[in-house]
């Protein structure tokens, strides 16, 4: 069944990969003033020459219509992995753009992966545990920074069993809760603690998930929260206990 993914979620072929890229100008997130074109090129192991010592071979094009600006200096550019177009293989995705009228065009290139579809044949289900890992534990009260979530299989023997399910991990999608547990002006009301409810990360990187959270635009006040996470697939849904979380001055 073909989803969405990452590019860092192995992609596989038939699959949606959002493939994102980032611009700077010295620290801050920064437009470009235009996309000229976006490349994919695979690479071709068939083709490598001393003028292509890559083989690469290029798959699709994109102009800039294809592509939408999700915030400042935040491009995503999601492309169809079609049966009739890619393999599995690695390959980079090659962003020409132009920052100014006064400058060269310039390229950005990023690399991904197309894996073949998850398949186990296995006498058993799905029925080992996942931890969950986050960090950090606190933040100063106005900090906007990413919480960095790890999903770790509880799988008691090595092997092909443990690659399996770090795989469910890296292909699922991962959620998480926030409620606020002590401070000033705590609600009676259980709903009205509520911060985040089963929210996505922003981001996932193999066994990783980012989200960027911002004390500000939520308001946080000062005090103890509780991160919950969760991951559901195979008819079973995966939650975290509570984990304290500090906002301080």
């Amino acid at each position: 069944m073909s989803k969405t993914v990452e590019r860092y979620q192995n992609p596989a072929v038939k699959d949606t990969v959002n493939l994102r890229a980032f611009t700077y100008n010295s620290s801050n997130f920064s437009d470009v003033d235009v996309i000229e074109k976006i490349e994919i090129f695979y690479f071709d192991s068939t083709l490598v020459t001393d003028d292509n010592p890559q083989g690469l071979r290029l798959v699709e094009s994109f102009d800039e219509s294809d592509v939408t600006k999700t915030d400042t200096g935040s491009y995503l550019l999601p492309i169809e992995l079609k049966e009739t177009v890619y393999v599995i293989g690695n390959y980079c995705d090659v962003w020409t753009v132009s920052v100014s009228d006064d400058q060269p065009s310039q390229t950005i290139r990023h690399i991904f992966t197309i894996y073949p579809n998850l398949w186990y044949s296995t006498p058993m289900p799905v029925v080992y545990d996942f931890q969950f890992h986050f960090q950090p534990n606190k933040m100063r009260k106005g900090s906007i920074q990413y919480l960095i979530v790890e999903i770790i299989p509880n799988v008691p023997t090595a092997g092909d069993l443990r690659q399996y399910y770090e795989n469910l991990a890296i292909v699922s999608d991962l959620k998480l809760s926030m409620e606020k547990e002590c401070g000033n002006c705590l609600p009676e009301e259980e709903d009205l603690r509520s911060v985040l409810d089963k929210v996505s990360v922003d981001y996932r990187e193999k066994r990783y998930g980012f989200y960027h959270l911002d004390t500000e635009d939520l308001e946080l006040d000062c005090g103890i929260y509780m991160l919950t996470f969760q991951l559901e697939f195979g008819g079973n849904r995966y939650i975290s206990d509570k984990m304290a979380f500090q906002i301080y001055n």
